[in-house]
C-alpha cells in the first residue's frame, strides 16, 4: 500500500511541474515554484493544486 502511496506522489509531482513549466512566468519562477513543489512533498502539491496554481502568474510575472 505505501508503495502505492509513493507512486501516486511521484506522478502528481511530475504533472505539477510540468505544468509548471507550461505557466508564462519568467524562469527564476518556474524554478522557485518546482523546487518548492518537489521539497515539500504532499504539503507541496496540495498547495500548489489547492491554491497556487492559479496564482503563480501573477506572483512572477
Amino acid at each position: 500500500m505505501s508503495t502505492l502511496i509513493y507512486i501516486i506522489g511521484v506522478v502528481l509531482a511530475i504533472i505539477a511541474v510540468l505544468d509548471i513549466l507550461k505557466k508564462p512566468i519568467s524562469l527564476v519562477g518556474k524554478i522557485i515554484s518546482c523546487v518548492l513543489v518537489l521539497a515539500f512533498s504532499w504539503l507541496g502539491l496540495l498547495v500548489y493544486y489547492l491554491y497556487a496554481k492559479d496564482h503563480l502568474t501573477d506572483w512572477f510575472k
